[in-house]
């Protein structure tokens, strides 16, 4: 794969369905080898500690040690989580930047209540512009960012599944190398390169975020995402269109 040079970060144009035609069929590390010669130091990933988090810690950090980790931390993660991720900040020796709202978890519920038992899909949207979408945007502009890693997979979420390895949000390239992998693919990874799931799964969790809208899945569940946010939505909003609007971009002072 030939990559394209980025010279001036705010001027990259890539023609994304040309790249997606030849990233689609590349192997996941060739995909970010891919990216880190493209962007260059204008790339960032992102992790929530989740259940298959060390995967795309160690995917990346193969290529580039030093990459920028962005953790937003809502400040209601389980204590599991919040060990998990020393131990892998430890292990793999990140270079962790940690993002908070500047609206204390203590102060939220005094103004507005424990957002996520209103039984209200607009409440847990109003949490997660608060206390995750908020925290990212500022995070990408610190940063200086003109690409950014996740490790969505397109069987996790209807929305997922239409998303391309390479896509464009505002002036922000959304790179995704493990986008067309299965469950069976992450556990390969981590056992051939003895890597921990968070300690949550053996309690039957297959996905993890707040310790207030995560829950261990039942026979009952059709599909994982099932087990977060009361079961009333599939995202938390960190990684839809509007998290980064061509209204809203990495240049703008509205974030």
């Amino acid at each position: 794969m030939t990559s394209q040079t980025l010279t001036q970060p705010q001027a990259l144009e890539l023609n994304l369905p040309k790249l997606n035609t030849t990233l689609e069929p590349a192997s996941a590390l060739e995909r970010v080898k891919w990216a880190a010669d493209t962007f260059g130091e204008g790339i960032v990933m992102s992790t929530s500690f989740g259940i298959q988090a060390a995967v795309m810690l160690h995917l990346t950090t193969r290529v580039i040690p030093n990459i920028p980790v962005i953790w937003v931390d809502t400040g209601y993660l389980p204590p599991a989580t919040y060990r998990f991720a020393e131990q892998l900040i430890n292990d793999l020796n990140l270079n962790i930047q940690v993002y908070q709202s500047p609206i204390s978890p203590a102060r939220m519920e005094a103004i507005d209540g424990r957002l996520w038992q209103k039984d209200d899909v607009e409440a847990f949207n109003r949490y997660d512009q608060m206390r995750k979408v908020e925290p990212m945007q500022r995070a990408l502009k610190d940063l200086g960012a003109t690409a950014w890693f996740a490790g969505l997979r397109a069987e996790q979420t209807n929305h997922r599944k239409t998303l391309s390895v390479l896509d464009r949000q505002g002036l922000l390239y959304k790179v995704l190398p493990i986008l067309n992998w299965t469950t069976e693919d992450v556990h390969r990874y981590l056992e051939e390169h003895n890597l921990p799931y968070h300690p949550l799964k053996e309690k039957g969790y297959a996905t993890v975020g707040d310790w207030h809208s995560s829950r261990p899945m039942t026979e009952q569940d059709e599909h994982e995402r099932q087990t977060r946010f009361q079961g009333m939505k599939q995202e938390c909003g960190l990684h839809l269109p509007t998290t980064i609007s061509e209204e809203k971009s990495l240049d703008s002072s509205s974030l």
